[in-house]
C-alpha cells in the first residue's frame, strides 16, 4: 500500500495539493514572493502529527465509551536556527474537559497512541525529540518532559 499526492504550482510560490480528494493550498508570506493564500508547508508535520495521535485518542476514547466534553492539542515545533531550517523538536499538549472518572482513560489512549498507534510519532521520534503532556479539567496529570506530575486515583 502507497499514499500518493498530486501537487500542481499555481505561480509565485503557491502550491496546491490534491490529498485524497481534498486541496491543501500553500503559500509563501509576501516578504519571500508568495501571496500568502495558504500555510507554509513545515506546520503540515506538526498538523499530521496532531491529526494522526488525535485521531487515535477519540477512537479508543469512543471505544470505551469515555469521551471527553472537550478535546484539544497545541503541538509546538522548535525550528533551526540554521539552514537547512528544520524541526529540531516537538511538543504536544493533550488537554481534556470531561467526566473525573474517565481522567485514566484519557491517559491512557494518549499513551496508547504514543507507544502503539500513531505512525506520524513514530516517523518523528526517529528524528527529533517528541514529548507530550496530558491535562485534564486544567491540571497537568503526566509530562514526559518530567516524571507523572500526580498520581492517578
Amino acid at each position: 500500500m502507497t499514499h500518493e499526492i498530486d501537487v500542481q504550482w499555481m505561480g509565485k510560490m503557491q502550491f496546491n495539493a490534491l490529498v485524497n480528494g481534498h486541496t491543501i493550498v500553500m503559500d509563501g508570506p509576501e516578504k519571500v514572493g508568495g501571496e500568502d493564500n495558504g500555510t507554509i508547508p513545515k506546520p503540515l508535520v506538526l498538523t499530521a502529527l496532531a491529526g494522526c495521535t488525535g485521531m487515535d485518542v477519540a477512537a479508543i476514547l469512543r471505544k470505551s465509551d469515555k469521551n471527553p466534553d472537550e478535546f484539544y492539542m497545541k503541538v509546538t515545533g522548535e525550528i533551526s536556527k540554521r539552514v537547512p531550517i528544520e524541526y529540531i523538536g516537538a511538543h504536544i499538549i493533550y488537554d481534556f474537559k470531561g467526566a473525573a472518572e474517565n481522567r485514566e482513560a484519557a491517559l491512557n489512549a494518549v499513551t496508547d497512541s504514543q507507544e502503539k498507534y500513531c505512525g506520524v510519532s513514530s516517523m518523528l521520534k526517529k528524528a527529533l525529540p517528541l514529548t507530550w503532556e496530558v491535562k485534564y479539567n486544567g491540571v497537568q496529570i503526566f509530562n514526559n518532559k518530567k516524571e507523572k506530575v500526580s498520581e492517578l486515583n
